[in-house]
């Protein structure tokens, strides 16, 4: 590409558009939906972002997890949406052209996040735990001992043997 050249304009406008989703937290009050949206420190949710362009906001009662200070922010200006039940916000401000498939695509991805799974057979959850613990360096793949022991052998750490002086 020739650096004296003009940037590449988009052909099209770029236009906002915005969706919402409603999280069932009536119906499955035992689900824990923003943890399973959010992912390890957000992780997932920027996943959705990247890969689909749009922004998501988990919002409405629910959405911040200091219940006291929620209560607090309730009523204040910028903090209406704590009046409504748990939501998704989904913004897409995108060229015109790939705006409407990029939200069809951000709202199918979070959709199939938003249906509770057994968590014996929840192999998303599992991923999360996994990429956590590779996040705080305490990963280590599925264990070939019978017991919950630590090992000196599948450690990271040097153990020191114990002497009697």
């Amino acid at each position: 590409m020739d650096w004296q050249t003009s940037p590449v304009v988009p052909s099209s406008p770029i236009v906002k558009k915005i969706l919402r989703l409603d999280i069932p937290k009536d119906s499955y009050p035992n689900f824990n939906f923003v943890g399973r949206l959010l992912g390890p420190r957000g992780n997932s949710l920027k996943r959705v972002e990247a890969t689909t362009g749009c922004r998501v906001f988990i919002r409405g009662k629910g959405s911040i997890k200091d219940l006291d200070k929620e209560e607090m922010l309730r009523g204040r200006p910028g903090y209406e949406h704590l009046n409504d039940p748990l939501h998704i916000i989904i913004e897409a401000e995108l060229p015109t052209s790939v705006a409407d498939v990029r939200l069809m695509q951000a709202q199918e991805i979070i959709q199939e996040l938003l249906k509770p799974v057994d968590e014996s057979q929840d192999l998303y959850k599992r991923q999360q735990l996994r990429e956590l613990a590779m996040l705080n360096s305490n990963f280590r793949e599925e264990s070939p001992q019978l017991s919950g022991s630590v090992s000196p052998f599948t450690s990271n750490e040097i153990k020191r043997v114990k002497t009697d002086q």
